[in-house]
């Protein structure tokens, strides 16, 4: 792990969101809020957590281009890698794929299918004696709908696949409504520790708590990090809007979206 600064974390988190926020007002795209909520979790682990040997799949690959851009910040992406999301013949596309790009070892989108790719790699790894490589699977609580999850979730804690870590994006909010108004799952952590896994449960935009959860010392069990997290956080006419899991931005929105990024958070909490 490199060494932790949270003020240089909470820094990129916002550079992070700026160029997320510009690259989708310029590709007219949606899913800016599912992309929202995870840039803090994933400016942690591209930028303190994950070593070269390691793996991440991004289960949620709705949320693939607050990936491209952690990707882009840390310089794993190029400029002009960077500058084709969207647009044809790209390396980016809305939803991540394996085209050459080491940090995206496997298509995901279709949801549930990230968790048994990741336990799949995990349980390689074990016989190639590969067992210092560390797997990280990041999903959306709304994937958990999925009965795949359950069936990969069940087979690592079986195989005591302890190098592997889930972290749930837990927004509350999936494509058609409140996440347990689609399917009740709560509580998530309960249900994880059942089915045979470390479990922890934080703040996902909170840099302490993150830090805290992945330095846990670990024991012959998966872990997984349940972290509750804000859909469109940083934007205040974004957050727990579930609109903003589908609508692109206008001009005026992405001018008013980049001046909202450095308001206090105490105005943001009290936009309409």
């Amino acid at each position: 792990m490199r060494p932790v600064s949270y003020p240089q974390l909470k820094s990129a988190a916002l550079e992070i969101r700026r160029a997320f926020l510009k690259m989708h007002y310029e590709a007219k795209a949606g899913h800016l809020g599912s992309g929202l909520s995870d840039i803090d979790l994933l400016a942690y682990l591209h930028g303190c957590w994950l070593r070269d040997t390691d793996q991440f799949i991004l289960s949620k690959g709705h949320g693939a281009s607050s990936l491209y851009a952690t990707l882009h910040h840390y310089g794993q992406l190029s400029d002009e890698q960077f500058a084709t999301y969207y647009k044809d013949g790209t390396l980016l596309p809305a939803h991540p794929a394996p085209r050459a790009l080491p940090s995206i070892p496997a298509a995901t989108g279709s949801l549930g299918h990230g968790l048994p790719i990741a336990a799949g790699m995990c349980y390689a790894n074990r016989y190639l004696h590969q067992n210092a490589v560390r797997t990280v699977c990041l999903m959306s609580d709304g994937e958990c709908d999925e009965g795949s999850v359950w069936e990969a979730a069940l087979f690592a804690a079986h195989h005591g696949l302890d190098n592997l870590t889930v972290i749930i994006d837990a927004n509350g909010l999936q494509g058609f409504g409140h996440t347990e108004d689609v399917m009740r799952l709560e509580p998530l952590r309960l249900k994880w520790g059942a089915f045979g896994f470390r479990t922890s449960e934080i703040d996902g935009h909170d840099f302490v708590q993150i830090n805290d959860a992945l330095s846990e010392p670990a024991d012959a069990r998966p872990h997984c990090i349940i972290a509750r997290t804000i859909k469109g956080k940083g934007v205040r006419f974004m957050e727990n809007r579930l609109e903003w899991h589908y609508l692109p931005l206008t001009e005026a929105q992405y001018e008013d979206a980049l001046i909202g990024l450095d308001e206090p958070e105490s105005l943001r909490d009290s936009y309409p």
